[in-house]
């Protein structure tokens, strides 16, 4: 009871006894409250983590993704200078025959 005075603002204000079922109601109502109090506590906690880890999960595959986009990129890059080096052994004989075929397919549409 003198906590509970001294959380509401009344300083070395005297407080007579309780009896024992008065004290024991109150008690019960404290416990009861702290129990409460820590349940919801605990329910926030659990879900700061769940999110949390949802969060890391959602990063984790973007990551994922990003480097699996950059390896293709990388992949496309290397195929695109070995059809250069190729284009660039065939000569000028090799780009007037390839020209050719698209001026014939064009004119097939």
């Amino acid at each position: 009871m003198r906590t509970k005075m001294r959380l509401l603002g009344f300083r070395g204000a005297t407080v007579k006894p309780l009896n024992e079922e008065a004290a024991a109601e109150l008690g019960a109502e404290l416990l009861g409250e702290a129990l409460v109090f820590g349940v919801g506590g605990l329910c926030v906690y659990l879900e700061y983590l769940r999110q949390a880890g949802q969060s890391r999960r959602r990063e984790e595959h973007l990551e994922q993704t990003l480097s699996d986009l950059r390896q293709g990129l990388e992949r496309l890059q290397s195929d695109l200078e070995q059809l250069r080096a190729q284009g660039q052994r065939a000569g000028p004989q090799g780009h007037a025959q390839g020209g050719a075929g698209h001026a014939q397919g064009g004119a097939g549409h």
